[in-house]
């Protein structure tokens, strides 16, 4: 708030002070112009008494007056007229604070004056000076008596004079100056006038010594014909003043409130307003006389003008001790005289009257005028004395009481004054009462009464109602809220100042609205948003008054309340008038910056105030620009960046679909990341760089980044390859409405070239270009339209190694022609050729600044907020490399489940480096093969075979129909083995070395997954230099192929073992294979039936031997939903053929069902089916245990299980037949089925897992926590197998013999490869009814057990007799066996499984 230094109590006295009318001889105005100065003027700074005054009251008693000051003005006699006073408040404004601007409106207040006293001054150096008094006294005895001077007037007529004699010291005759004044002390007496020594030094002497100059602070910079106006009433007292050169300067109470702070001289804003935004807004009133004095002499300097050169200190002191003896020799016992004769009147008729006021108007009474007079006289502001009316005596005692201090007296006369002043309805005088009467009751030493506050509300309401006298009013308004603000009651203040607001004066208006907006925020409890509203109510009004700095000044501390608290519109109507003003006072920097906040903020505003916003803002910003046109790009605020989204991307852009060429996927900045896709491709390149470092990863290994993002890891300086581009995608956004037109856009960056040593050059840091090291590319036009996000790719060509740092962007920012109505200031002409017409463009940048992420790792780091670096604008650009692109040929989007395809993959190298150690690494490495290590067994093309097959095809005659066709490979000829890894593959490129330029055609061979749906299959290939880099070791090429698969056929498949033991060969073991296949398809794919065109089998153990179910068409077609079954025989290999476990050699057996043999054995059917194969094969072997006893129980559990297993594959192969286009095309495939446990039935595709159903917690651990090494009772029955051989029916002559025998042999076969116990057990066991009734009529004859030792898979024949009784049917199938490894304890012993029932049929002959 406007900070008063002096409290009210001083500053009331200081406004109303008692004022002499100076007239001077031209004589004596020539010496005092010697100093720059007028006489009243040299008189301003001294005019304050150092000490106290003594005067006796009406009473006699002594009454002391304080800090006395007077107020010497030259006579003018042409009254202030209402421009010059309304200029001389302006004009004080604009060079102050408006609290002084509030001293000077109270001061221009009034019609009456109050000159008690007048000096004559003239100088010694006159030819006659005592003749020069008497023509000054003429002079003056005229302006005040003679009726053509209505202006200055005077207190009483009896006015006190008082004759001066000035003296030049360095040029007159001091002697002629002492005889002067002895004369005048002879005339005037010794009371009545001064010899007043000045000028002891010339004019050059003034450089010599430097004197202070209290003038400069009492002087404006301004010269100005000042003309004061005086208070209404005696109550109030100002200062005349009179110009007698060119030299014009302010004079009276306004300076006076500028030395002794009066109201409202401001020390610090309430709210810190910063200083660097107000500073050159507003001059800050000065809080003590020094401050003032340097600022002022400061002017002077600049004005070259020195005011009291010619006096010395000795003369200040002069000056001084001539206004002491002036008031206590004259002054002063002429007031005490006045009030005194004043009293006497009024005392000696009080016995006449009941008032003071009543006796006085009967003593005056002869005087008065007619009723009628005085109705003549009558205004809307009731009745107006004549000065001479004893009415008003009573109040120019009341008055004079003031002037010196005695308030008590006053306060009676007042309130006396005020009375009759009602009765006679004399508004105008009453209200002056009413007011003057308070005041005196507020300063009254004790407060004896409390303030009254109606009287001042009263004489305020008269003022304005009654009287319509605006001026009065505000004086009053001003001095009742000081008076109230000195009491803490700010609310009442402020609702006073702001009842006096109107619209005739805005610069008024806004000195009360600031004011009040003070008192709001001085509150115990501050109203910040009432002070903020208020002060720019005040910054309008100021605007609108022509006082640009004050409005500014208000906007500023009223943004300081409303920034932040999401009140946008208001934000945006201050920062857009702080915005407006700050340029009409040419601060530019301040108008662009509040510009900027309006842009910068979500605005609520409509388009069309946005468009007018920007406009503003670009006009400005050009003529800053146009300040400093080689300076620094300055930043822009829009659009908005998110540099945190901004994502890097290292390469080239990826080549369109050629026909049916179609370029790898690669990475590009056209797809979205994917934290688990990422995560695969980084899986596969460790899994490929382990491969190729011999198992171990290598530990300064980090994933090749070829596109970097806000998810990627940006602690590294990212490499990338001299010569390939590098795109920057910056993410824009454009808050506004309105569209924004970007033109000449491209990257600013930073370049530190080094040589091939490695050596640093210089630091260069290039904007436009050397582009011979760096190229730019610049996009000429980028349009974001109205509240849109939009992406803009930018490149650079890297040209030489060295160290790339991108900084930021670097545009023209501009918006559309004629997109919006224009507001405010105009557009200027298109300023832009191109697809869009630019209203107007200022040149600038923005920097991308990327905040890298949070760190958390040390207990440090927890617990400050730290961020690590974000380098992915910052790459090194490294020594050349080779550069790979892949083309698919013929590669297909949609295929039948488990169908094969051939494609050709086409390798080209685009650099100068030639490429070695390509390999491709996939997670589905059965999807796709090259084909096998040897040319043998891969076909040359597809013409060789008949209908363009992706098979090696040998044409067959019909006679080996039946029986299988044997053929044999070994898995690591197809890259797959023990210790192998089956996803990574290498490309068998000629030579394994592409040359620069160079391209190479592979076939490569494609099956469909065996799952219906769309497949994302991610291929990687891994390829190096020829030449060892230090920086980058290899480069990766990533392709994701989509397919979409439906659905084939499913095959199910179940093994058991034949019950001929023996084959044609006498060996045991044979098995029979059941094959199930149905056709899924639902003709999705145009697919009319299913030819099953070959069964084959891969195993090392066993192979397939013939079709059992063969029918006569040997051609097996499946039409939609159709099932087949199939039955095979299979056989163990021969001893031959059977290969050890290290060499890794399958045996293949082809059964076909056409006229042309797949080769299984070669690519690409065995490809696929060892790949099927590899994620069985790289299951871990069981490690061996440490202890022996666990040991040997872990080893009879594995010969026990291997009873069960069977290691046979089958491979379906087949044709489909579909009509596409009219045109019939063949597809064919082939379906796997591993065949691993006897009996248990295995498919072709993945079978989907039951949920497991919900059990109940348990809480308790279970007692027996160990798993129970003990084999399953299923397991342990197939140790032994075993089969009866014996008529299926007998016949018997019963009735001549009664006992039939039958003879019968029991066959039992060792299953399991180690020696087996078998205990057969011929006693039948159950004795139930229906036992009974099948077997209890038959017995066996002869031993009823039999213990036999049987070798590894021996054979063991036992001859048995059966014994019948009675004709009919029986199952023989009653014998028990039992079974244990004969090195093993009984634990393992349990029944085997019987055959099937064995039906025998007994006749009678």
């Amino acid at each position: 708030m406007a900070q008063c230094v002096q409290s009210v109590q001083e500053l009331i006295p200081d406004s109303f002070v008692p004022c002499v009318a100076a007239l001077c001889s031209d004589e004596a105005e020539r010496l005092t112009r010697l100093n720059h100065l007028s006489f009243a003027e040299l008189l301003k700074p001294f005019s304050r008494l150092t000490s106290e005054v003594h005067m006796r009251d009406p009473n006699n008693q002594l009454h002391v007056i304080k800090n006395l000051k007077i107020a010497v003005s030259n006579i003018i006699t042409q009254p202030p007229q209402p421009g010059a006073i309304r200029k001389l408040l302006n004009d004080v404004v604009s060079g102050s604070q408006p609290a002084e601007g509030l001293v000077a409106n109270v001061i221009t207040a009034g019609d009456y004056d109050l000159n008690i006293s007048g000096m004559l001054v003239t100088s010694s150096s006159e030819a006659e000076p005592m003749e020069q008094f008497s023509k000054l006294s003429q002079e003056q005895h005229r302006i005040q008596h003679n009726n053509d001077y209505s202006y200055p007037k005077w207190f009483i007529p009896n006015t006190l004079k008082y004759y001066v004699l000035l003296h030049d010291v360095s040029a007159g005759d001091e002697q002629r100056a002492e005889s002067i004044y002895e004369e005048m002390k002879q005339k005037y007496g010794t009371q009545g006038c001064y010899l007043l020594k000045i000028n002891s030094r010339t004019p050059n002497r003034a450089s010599d010594e430097q004197i202070p100059d209290p003038w400069s602070q009492y002087l404006q910079k301004n010269s100005i014909q000042n003309q004061e106006s005086y208070e209404d009433g005696p109550c109030t007292i100002t200062s005349n003043k009179n110009s007698d050169s060119n030299l014009l300067s302010l004079d009276g109470l306004d300076n006076e409130v500028k030395v002794d702070g009066l109201p409202n001289n401001f020390r610090t804003h309430p709210l810190q307003l910063d200083p660097s935004g107000d500073s050159s807004n507003s001059i800050d009133g000065p809080d003590h006389v020094k401050s003032a004095s340097s600022l002022h002499e400061t002017k002077k300097a600049n004005a070259g003008i020195i005011h009291g050169a010619c006096l010395t200190l000795t003369d200040h002191d002069r000056i001084r001790q001539f206004i002491q003896e002036f008031t206590f020799r004259g002054l002063l016992p002429h007031i005490e005289k006045t009030i005194r004769q004043l009293n006497d009147q009024l005392i000696s008729r009080k016995g006449l009257s009941r008032s003071l006021f009543s006796a006085t108007k009967k003593w005056f009474s002869g005087s008065k005028v007619p009723e009628k007079s005085i109705n003549e006289l009558k205004n809307t502001s009731g009745l107006l004395y004549p000065p001479e009316a004893p009415e008003l005596q009573i109040r120019k005692m009341a008055d004079l009481c003031f002037l010196v201090q005695h308030y008590d007296l006053a306060y009676s006369c007042y309130h006396t004054a005020k009375k009759d002043f009602l009765n006679d309805q004399a508004m105008l005088y009453a209200a002056g009462a009413l007011e003057m009467a308070a005041v005196s009751a507020f300063l009254q030493p004790g407060a004896p009464r409390p303030y009254p506050a109606h009287y001042m509300d009263t004489a305020i309401q008269t003022y304005r109602d009654i009287c319509k006298n605006m001026v009065l009013a505000e004086r009053c308004v001003l001095l009742s809220a000081e008076i109230l603000k000195s009491q803490s009651k700010y609310s009442e203040a402020a609702a006073l100042l702001i009842r006096l607001t109107s619209e005739d004066s805005d610069l008024r208006s806004a000195l009360l609205l600031e004011q009040a907006a003070h008192c709001f925020i001085n509150m115990k409890s501050p109203m910040v948003r009432k002070y903020a509203f208020h002060m720019i109510l005040a910054g309008h009004r100021f605007s609108k008054a022509g006082q640009k700095k004050h409005a500014l000044r208000c906007y500023c501390q009223a943004m300081q309340v409303y920034k932040g608290k999401g009140w946008s519109l208001a934000e945006d109507h201050i920062n857009f008038t702080i915005g407006r003003q700050s340029y009409t006072l040419r601060q530019l920097d301040n108008a662009v910056s509040a510009f900027r906040h309006i842009l910068i903020n979500e605005s609520k505003q409509s388009a069309a105030q946005q468009g007018a916003f920007l406009r503003e803002y670009l006009y400005v910003y050009k003529n800053v620009s146009q300040l400093s046109p080689d300076g620094p790009l300055p930043q822009l605020p829009l659009p908005y960046i998110n540099s945190s989204a901004t994502r890097v991307f290292f390469g080239h852009d990826r080549r369109p679909a050629d026909g049916e060429k179609q370029a790898a996927t690669h990475i590009s900045l056209d797809q979205e990341y994917d934290s688990e896709s990422s995560q695969q491709w980084r899986e596969l390149e460790e899994h490929v760089v382990a491969v190729v470092n011999r198992g171990v990863l290598p530990s300064n290994f980090h994933p090749t980044e070829y596109c970097l993002n806000s998810y990627s890891d940006n602690s590294r300086f990212p490499l990338t390859v001299v010569e390939e581009p590098i795109t920057v995608e910056v993410a824009f956004r454009n808050p506004l409405k309105v569209p924004l037109l970007l033109t000449d856009l491209s990257l600013l960056w930073k370049f530190q070239p080094k040589d091939v040593s490695g050596k640093e050059n210089e630091v260069k840091e290039l904007v436009k270009g050397e582009p011979e090291m760096i190229g730019t590319e610049v996009v000429s036009e980028f349009l974001i339209n109205s509240e849109e996000s939009k992406v803009a790719r930018l490149k650079l060509f890297p040209h030489h190694i060295g160290e790339l740092h991108i900084l930021g962007v670097v545009y023209n920012l501009g918006t559309i022609q004629g997109s919006m109505t224009v507001d405010g200031i105009g557009a200027l002409p298109g300023c832009h050729t191109g697809k869009h017409s630019l209203s107007m463009s200022v040149r600038g940048r923005q920097d991308l600044e990327i905040q890298g992420p949070r760190l958390n790792n040390t207990k440090e780091e927890k617990t400050s907020i730290k961020y690590g670096p974000d380098r992915r604008l910052d790459p090194i650009i490294t020594e050349e490399m080779p550069l790979l692109e892949v083309f698919f040929i013929h590669f297909p989007t949609g295929l039948l489940c488990g169908e094969i395809r051939k494609a050709y993959v086409e390798f080209v190298n685009v650099s100068k480096c030639p490429l070695t150690g390509l390999k491709v690494v996939s997670k589905r490495p059965e999807f796709f093969t090259f084909g096998g290590n040897t040319a043998v067994l891969t076909p040359l093309s597809p013409s060789a075979s008949e209908n363009c097959s992706a098979y090696k095809t040998v044409v067959t005659d019909s006679t080996s129909v039946c029986t299988a066709l044997i053929s044999s490979a070994s898995s690591v000829d197809f890259g797959i083995g023990i210790g192998s890894q089956p996803e990574v593959i290498p490309v068998p490129l000629p030579d394994t070395v592409l040359l620069p330029g160079a391209s190479v055609q592979l076939p490569m061979w494609l099956r469909g997954p065996d799952e219906e749906g769309v497949h994302e299959i991610n291929f990687l290939f891994y390829y190096e230099s020829v030449k060892k880099q230090p920086k980058i070791r290899h480069r990766i090429l990533r392709h994701t192929a989509v397919i979409c698969t439906s659905r084939s056929l499913n095959v199910r498949a179940t093994v058991c073992r034949s019950n001929s033991l023996e084959d044609e060969e006498g060996r045991g073991g044979n098995m029979l294979v059941f094959v199930d296949v149905e056709n899924t398809n639902t003709s999705e794919a145009g697919v009319k039936e299913f030819h099953i065109v070959q069964v084959s089998s891969s195993s090392k153990h066993w192979k397939l031997q013939k079709s059992v179910n063969l029918s006569e068409n040997k051609d097996a077609k499946l039409a939609n939903r159709e099932k087949g079954k199939f039955c095979f025989k299979a056989i163990r290999c021969k001893e031959e053929e059977v290969a050890t476990q290290s060499s890794e050699k399958y045996t293949f057996a082809d059964i076909i069902f056409g006229n042309e043999q797949i080769v299984s054995s070669a690519s690409p059917c065995a490809d696929f089916f060892y790949r099927s194969l590899s994620s069985e094969l790289k299951k871990p072997q069981a490690q061996s245990s440490l202890h022996t006893e666990k040991q040997s129980i872990e080893d009879t559990m594995r010969l026990i299980q291997k009873c069960n297993e069977v290691d046979l594959n089958i491979v379906v192969l087949w044709k489909a037949y579909v009509v596409e286009d009219s045109k019939q095309l063949i597809l064919e495939g082939q379906h796997h089925v591993v065949l691993r446990t006897i009996g248990k039935e295995a498919f072709s595709y993945p079978q989907k897992q039951e949920p497991p159903e919900m059990e109940l917690l348990k809480f308790f651990r279970p007692e027996n926590t160990t798993v129970s090494s003990r084999p399953s009772v299923e397991q342990l029955s197939n140790l032994i197998r075993t089969s009866l051989h014996y008529p299926e029916s007998f016949s018997h002559p019963f009735h001549q013999k009664s006992l039939c025998l039958v003879p019968v042999t029991l066959l039992l076969s060792n299953c399991s490869k180690a020696d087996v116990d078998v205990i057969v057990d011929l006693r039948h066991k159950t004795t139930s009814p229906e036992a009974l009734e099948i077997h209890g009529s038959f017995t066996w004859l002869g031993q009823t057990q039999y213990k036999l030792h049987l070798k590894s898979q021996e054979l063991h024949s036992l001859q048995l007799k059966a014994c019948f009784v009675h004709t009919g049917v029986y199952n023989l199938g009653t014998p028990r066996v039992f079974a244990k490894l004969s090195d093993q304890v009984t634990v393992f012993e349990t029944s085997q499984q019987s055959s099937m029932p064995a039906l025998i049929i007994i006749n009678n002959v």
